[in-house]
């Protein structure tokens, strides 16, 4: 028994730790497709973002989420002042106050570690959909009420044994707990921002503002792909050797799938075969395949993926002609992707994979029960989180301000919020141009040894 749980305990924080490095994916990716001028700004938030999380998950996020209390919010074990829970394989004979946690044995702190990275996965969202125009100081804080508040309250109903569990709702790894509650906060911020200026102009068309290094970029996709074998195998929160094989291949088969639809999708939609869809189409698998990576076949999975991938293109054009700026494809990839991914849970489904869990899904003669669970869920996580944080952003906004000023958006607010630059040879060279050879030799004088 101490040596299952010495396993599952090093499972569980070696699955965090993976998906703690996605920060540093986030961070690489989003920076790569905002201009130069802003990199600093998308850096920092992408780093400070997950000390905001922390802090506020261990505060009262954690309590809310995993506490006792009714099936809309936990009510006990705020503060991380509920001392022990119930966990069957660690020898506790008493009774704590997370409960709904209680069916996994590793300790206490194990779970809070591997459930906070998960939390700060869905702060940092945000970041890239509300890019090159919002406050430093005013993200920070709408962070802290999203981890705070926002968040766990969507957690206790799915994964706290809350109400839309009770209703027979699933998501094994949080595509709609994580990837679709960011989707909506990060649309409620970009629809109270406003476009980037300069975005679309008056006659209605689109000014396309790509993004000043795609090879960073890239990097930080391959570093989320990596990330997300912590992610979903993680979700086990124990060291089941079966269900880690299978969810790591549902998992990979999908992002292979969603590269490969988007990239040719995007081919055929646009002319070439975009490197930015392309990588986007490798996280729409992701999120798409993370609610039912331990419930599907493989062959379900490269079907999921092969959705998503496509729907993230459709996506980011539409959302684009909607005009709602999103600089890094936020929305389309965890937003929709998260809808998807959480539906297509109530159709692809398989009792034999997880039996005694979800049973089978519409397409494999389970009947639309499941499906109607997930639409439901579907429906009340986006009400409550939209509704939410359109909310706090506009409290936020009355306060201190959502937006920088458009003298600094257009400085860039590398310099403006932080003072700095990441390119200070480059900018220096952008605002004094090099003389001409004329001029250099005007100015010429003898080298000095």
């Amino acid at each position: 028994m101490d040596m299952k749980v010495a396993v599952d305990t090093m499972w569980v924080l070696f699955a965090g730790i993976l998906v703690f490095f996605m920060n540093a994916g986030f961070g690489c990716l989003e920076a790569g497709f905002a201009r130069q001028k802003n990199s600093v700004n998308i850096l920092s938030k992408n780093f400070i973002v997950f000390a905001i999380s922390s802090i506020a998950f261990w505060f009262i996020g954690w309590g809310i989420m995993f506490g006792d209390g009714n099936p809309f919010m936990g009510l006990q074990g705020l503060f991380m002042l509920g001392g022990a829970d119930n966990s069957p394989m660690t020898g506790d004979d008493y009774q704590g106050v997370y409960g709904a946690i209680g069916w996994t044995g590793v300790p206490l702190l194990a779970k809070f570690f591997f459930q906070l990275v998960f939390a700060g996965t869905a702060a940092t969202i945000v970041s890239g959909a509300v890019a090159e125009r919002v406050k430093y100081i005013s993200f920070i804080v709408f962070s802290f009420l999203l981890v705070g508040l926002i968040y766990p309250v969507v957690g206790h109903w799915i994964w706290g044994g809350g109400w839309l569990a009770g209703r027979g709702m699933w998501d094994f790894a949080g595509s709609t707990v994580v990837h679709s509650t960011g989707g909506w906060a990060a649309l409620a911020g970009a629809l109270i921002l406003g476009p980037r200026f300069g975005k679309y102009r008056k006659d209605g068309t689109i000014n396309p503002i790509p993004g000043h290094n795609l090879s960073l970029a890239t990097i930080g996709c391959f570093i989320l792909w990596l990330g997300w074998f912590g992610f979903n195998p993680g979700s086990t929160m124990a060291a089941d050797p079966g269900l880690i094989a299978h969810i790591a291949v549902t998992t990979n088969s999908a992002a292979a799938a969603g590269i490969l639809a988007a990239t040719l999708y995007s081919w055929m939609r646009l002319g070439k075969p975009d490197l930015g869809m392309t990588l986007n189409g490798c996280l729409a698998g992701l999120v798409a395949i993370t609610a039912p990576c331990a419930f599907v076949s493989v062959g379900s999975s490269l079907i999921i993926g092969l959705i998503a991938g496509f729907l993230v293109v459709e996506s980011v054009i539409r959302i684009d002609h909607l005009r709602v700026d999103d600089p890094v494809g936020a929305l389309s990839v965890h937003l929709v992707n998260g809808i998807w991914g959480t539906l297509a849970l109530g159709l692809f489904a398989q009792d034999q994979f997880s039996p005694g869990t979800t049973g089978n899904g519409l397409l494999f003669g389970g009947g639309a029960g499941l499906l109607m669970a997930q639409l439901i869920g579907v429906a009340a996580v986006g009400i409550f989180v939209f509704g939410g944080a359109a909310l706090c952003w506009s409290l936020i906004k009355a306060v201190m301000g959502v937006r920088v000023s458009l003298y600094e958006e257009i400085e860039g607010l590398d310099i403006g919020e932080h003072g700095n630059t990441a390119y200070p040879d480059f900018v220096i060279r952008k605002r004094f141009p090099l003389p001409t050879e004329h001029e250099a030799a005007a100015a010429a004088v003898p080298n000095r040894r």
